[in-house]
């Protein structure tokens, strides 16, 4: 028989694991609210504004939750000049890429792509950092954007020139993240994960009301309703909802397991992209999306520790992209 303690982890465990798993199905939700906003005549510039305005209400109200709990340190002016740049590099140039490439390629092709985040985090460590990268993660880099590979070939198929276009900006969106994560890490732990969203998305909002205001200052009131539906429903349900879901299961189970969850993103988009888009699912698709799968689960294996340890893990990997705004 189960000792109480025994069923409590468990139970843990479990809860955990379904966090991580809704988290990374609500996040995935984002390329298709965006892409159906598109055909209601939106542009990446007025989406990325309206989304981090709404967004940024809640966010605040979570930090104003977590300040009556805890007593928060004060920060230097040169705290603030870096959350700020890590704002505009995680937050704001990341998602507006990301926007920019959803209009040339399919969602599931998007997700894959940045799926990829921690490899591009690898890479730069290794090229930038000079950390070392074992035989195993190289087989798994060359895993990966094989599949990637492979998947864009079914897009070209279709969407020609434009969709190497689209692939390139969201893997430059990509890039722009993975620079987020490599520098972020130090001021997660010096400022706290939920304060540092907060301020990288303040940051970013403000960045993506500028270049608006710049763009078109009426757009953002001109729209049709079903566009300020979804850029509401983009802002709640695939930002900020499943930001808190992570972070719960970070908490609960620890970061590898989160990120072995996050298999679920690019299949459950991949999905979503021929219910809701009627983007077909072809072989080709599966098999890309496999490597990458299959490639991401190389790269976690060895970081994941056991169920216990995973339980009572508490710090935050590079291998895993918990993506809150991207």
């Amino acid at each position: 028989m189960q000792s109480a303690s025994g069923i409590l982890l468990h139970r843990r465990y479990v809860y955990g694991l379904f966090m991580a798993g809704l988290g990374s199905v609500l996040f995935s939700g984002k390329a298709i609210l965006v892409k159906l906003a598109f055909t209601y005549g939106a542009n990446a510039e007025t989406l990325i504004a309206l989304r981090m305005l709404m967004a940024l209400p809640l966010f605040w109200g979570i930090y104003w939750w977590q300040a009556r709990r805890q007593v928060m340190s004060p920060l230097t002016r040169l705290d603030h000049v870096k959350i700020f740049a890590l704002g505009f590099m995680g937050y704001f140039f990341s998602s507006y890429l990301d926007f920019l490439g959803l209009q040339y390629i399919s969602v599931g092709l998007e997700r894959i792509v940045l799926y990829l985040t921690p490899t591009i985090v690898l890479l730069i460590s290794y090229f930038v950092l000079n950390k070392s990268i074992s035989r195993l993660q190289w087989y798994a880099l060359v895993v990966g954007y094989l599949g990637v590979i492979v998947v864009f070939i079914q897009d070209a198929s279709s969407a020609g020139s434009m969709a190497l276009l689209g692939m390139l900006l969201v893997f430059a969106s990509a890039c722009s993240y993975a620079i987020y994560m490599i520098g972020s890490g130090e001021m997660v732990r010096r400022v706290g994960s939920v304060r540092l969203v907060v301020y990288a998305s303040s940051a970013s909002a403000l960045l993506s009301v500028i270049q608006i205001l710049i763009y078109d200052p009426a757009a953002v009131f001109v729209q049709v309703q079903q566009i300020y539906w979804l850029s509401l429903l983009n802002a709640s349900l695939c930002t900020v909802i499943p930001m808190l879901l992570i972070m719960i299961a970070i908490n609960r189970i620890g970061s590898p397991l989160v990120a072995q969850a996050g298999i679920l993103g690019p299949i459950s988009t991949l999905f979503m992209g021929w219910i809701v888009l009627s983007e077909p699912i072809t072989w080709i698709q599966i098999g890309g999306m496999a490597l990458v799968i299959g490639a991401m689960w190389l790269l976690v294996r060895n970081d994941a520790p056991s169920k216990q340890k995973g339980l009572n893990s508490r710090k935050s990997v590079d291998l895993e992209g918990s993506d809150p705004l991207n």
